[in-house]
């Protein structure tokens, strides 16, 4: 048993292009961390950047947004406006203390899991060298923060 830190990061990922590249790296049997959670959404310009700050909250060590190539968006320049939200993200982590390091963008579209692969093991590692992140969690770590609602659940009802 290793002693070794083992980094949680979340990864938001475009249904079109990165997402599609992560499936064609597990097609093709290509091997990543399993440190990284995706979380598939139809476009990184739909992220929004408090997605982010919750995933911090809840114990992330780091969190990887991935998209279409720029010019290739299937929302035409929503990933321009992922770029811009990224620049001020990592200034707004780098004022509450937070590393810059500890997030990342990425282009990769449906025909690149091999450079998926090969850039989500970087920044494991790279995560890994920065060690945990300490930050207070607002309790109950990720499976609270993205649990389903409790109002949401279906409840049966007795006739």
């Amino acid at each position: 048993m290793s002693d070794q830190f083992e980094p949680v990061i979340i990864g938001f990922t475009c249904n079109w292009c990165s997402y599609r590249a992560a499936d064609m790296a597990g097609t093709a049997r290509m091997k990543y961390s399993p440190n990284i959670r995706l979380i598939r959404l139809m476009c990184s310009g739909r992220l929004d950047p408090t997605f982010v700050l919750k995933a911090f909250a809840g114990g992330a060590d780091g969190v990887m947004i991935t998209g279409c190539h720029p010019g290739d968006c299937h929302y035409v320049e929503q990933n321009y406006k992922a770029m811009r939200r990224f620049v001020i993200l990592k200034k707004t982590l780098a004022q509450l203390g937070i590393e810059t390091g500890r997030i990342k963008l990425l282009w990769a579209s449906a025909a690149e899991g091999a450079i998926f692969t090969d850039e989500v093991n970087k920044f494991v590692e790279q995560v890994r060298e920065l060690g945990p992140l300490q930050w207070p969690t607002s309790g109950g770590g990720l499976e609270k923060m993205f649990a389903m609602p409790e109002q949401m659940l279906v409840k049966e009802v007795s006739a």
